[in-house]
């Protein structure tokens, strides 16, 4: 059975109307048409089985895909990737054909850890893209390798920097900073009172830091103090 047919035969035998459903109407911005309806554990497991396979390359080719599912597919076993050239050459080639946040999220970049420095400089490329789904990765990657001890102040300004009009790039731009309010919150409270940022994402960031279980009381009502009204 060639892999094509394999995938086809799983997610037929795995797809779940209910699920199909819930997912739809988390990523509307897609051709619902486009779900299987497959549960994510069940991609995660399949993706380890579909990386030793010799033909591999042969689906990881094939894009664009006509499901979300073969996307997810697509991102989970390339995270599995250990080479970083090799990872950041199969990471650069697909997030073009990423059209929703949720692969975008999934893609996981741990393994860029593993060169600092070159990840950052790809970073500094990615936050430029043209491409939506590009520059939401690429704070995502600041987010999950770059907040704790590799930490510089100027990441927060490269994120606060970026204008872009996309809902979804923005959110992730809050959510950025509502982790860097959590984990460097002097770092990050100097540039939210500064109005570095634009307003929507501004009170979006305020607000779901506030939310947050990770942040004293105290700091939640300077928060509040800093929100913005908008024009």
């Amino acid at each position: 059975m060639s892999i094509h047919e394999e995938i086809e035969v799983f997610l037929a035998s795995h797809a779940d109307e209910g699920y199909r459903a819930f997912q739809a109407k988390l990523i509307p911005n897609i051709d619902p048409g486009s779900i299987v309806g497959v549960r994510t554990p069940d991609l995660r497991k399949f993706a380890k089985t579909l990386a030793r396979r010799d033909d591999v390359d042969e689906f990881l080719a094939a894009l664009p895909y006509r499901t979300f599912e073969e996307a997810q597919l697509h991102s989970f076993i390339i995270a599995q990737e250990r080479d970083f050239d090799q990872l950041v050459a199969k990471i650069e080639r697909f997030l073009p054909f990423v059209d929703n946040w949720a692969t975008c999220d999934q893609l996981s970049c741990r393994g860029l850890a593993a060169g600092s420095d070159a990840a950052l400089a790809k970073v500094r490329s990615w936050l430029e893209s043209d491409h939506e789904y590009t520059v939401r990765f690429a704070i995502g990657v600041l987010m999950q390798l770059f907040l704790d001890e590799r930490f510089r102040p100027e990441f927060l300004t490269w994120v606060a920097g970026v204008s872009r009009p996309e809902y979804y790039v923005n959110m992730m731009r809050a959510w950025y900073f509502a982790e860097a309010l959590a984990k460097q919150p002097v770092a990050a409270e100097e540039v939210i009172a500064s109005g570095a940022l634009d307003v929507w994402t501004h009170n979006k960031a305020i607000q779901k830091a506030v939310e947050s279980r990770r942040i004293a009381s105290e700091q939640k009502e300077h928060l509040r103090a800093l929100r913005r009204r908008l024009s």
